[in-house]
C-alpha cells in the first residue's frame, strides 16, 4: 500500500515561485496546495486539515507575520517562513511570532526539503484516522454504516461500488490511490476505465460542483484522493 503523505499549504504572492515550489515539493513526495494571500491561505485552512505551512512574509494586504500570529490564536500547525529579508531581527520577529522555522531567499529547494522533515519528524502526523464519519460539504459519508446521508440526515441513494469507493479513499483519506489500485482492491470485475466512470458519477453526488471537485480530487498521473473536511 502507498505510504501516507503530508500535505503542505505554500502561501505566496509570487506566481512563478508558488507554481515552482508546489512542482518541487509534489515530486519530493509531499501533497500541496497554495495560496496567493493571507485571504485564500485561511479559505485552505477551513477545506483541509494541513501538516505544515510554507507562508511568504512579504505579502501585499496582510503579510505573512500578521498571518501567523493571528493563525497561532487557533492553531499549532508547523509553519515555515519565507522571506527576502535577512536581517537578524527579522528572523527573530518571525519565530518570536511563532514561526517553527525561517528560510531566507534566495534558498535551495533541497534544504527546504530537509527543514520541512526535521520539523515534521518532530510533529508526526496522527495517521491512525479512526473517523466514523467523512463531512463532504453538503454530505457526510458514514464508514460504519456505509450510508451517504445530507448533514440534515436524508439518505443519498449509491451503490455498491460507490460505498466501497468511498470506504477505501475514506479510510485512508488524503492518500493517493492509483486507478489500477482501486479497482484491484474492488474486484467485481472492475477495471481502471470502469473506476473512472464510477469516480465521475459520485462526483455528481457529492460535489458541488463535479467539474471542479474539492472532496474527491484527481492527482494528474497518479491517481484519486479523497480529501473531507476537518
Amino acid at each position: 500500500m502507498e505510504k501516507e503523505k503530508f500535505h503542505i499549504l505554500v502561501v505566496d504572492d509570487d506566481t512563478r515561485l508558488r507554481s515552482l515550489l508546489q512542482r518541487f515539493l509534489r515530486e519530493s513526495g509531499f501533497m500541496v496546495s497554495a495560496a496567493k494571500n493571507a485571504a485564500e491561505a485561511r479559505v485552505r485552512l477551513q477545506e483541509y486539515d494541513f501538516d505544515l505551512l510554507i507562508v511568504d512574509i512579504m505579502m501585499p494586504n496582510e503579510n505573512g507575520l500578521v498571518f501567523l500570529e493571528k493563525l497561532r490564536g487557533e492553531s499549532d500547525v508547523p509553519v515555515i517562513l519565507l522571506t527576502a529579508m535577512g536581517e537578524t531581527s527579522d528572523r527573530i520577529a518571525g519565530l518570536e511570532t511563532g514561526a517553527d522555522d525561517y528560510l531566507p531567499k534566495p534558498f535551495e529547494p533541497k534544504e527546504l526539503v530537509l527543514r520541512i522533515k526535521s520539523i515534521l519528524k518532530r510533529a508526526p502526523k496522527n495517521v491512525s484516522q479512526n473517523l466514523e464519519r467523512l463531512n463532504l460539504g453538503l454530505c457526510v459519508y458514514h464508514l460504519q454504516t456505509k450510508e451517504l446521508t445530507t448533514k440534515q440526515g436524508q439518505v443519498i441513494h449509491i451503490t455498491p461500488v460507490e460505498q466501497a469507493l468511498l470506504s477505501v479513499l475514506g479510510q485512508k483519506y488524503g492518500q493517493v490511490f492509483s486507478r489500477e489500485k482501486l479497482a484491484e482492491l474492488l474486484g467485481a470485475g472492475q477495471s481502471p476505465r470502469s473506476i473512472d466512470v464510477q469516480i465521475t458519477r459520485l462526483r455528481k453526488k457529492i460535489e458541488k460542483d463535479s467539474k471542479n471537485p474539492r472532496y474527491l480530487q484527481t492527482v494528474r498521473g497518479k491517481g484519486y484522493m479523497l480529501l473531507p473536511e476537518m
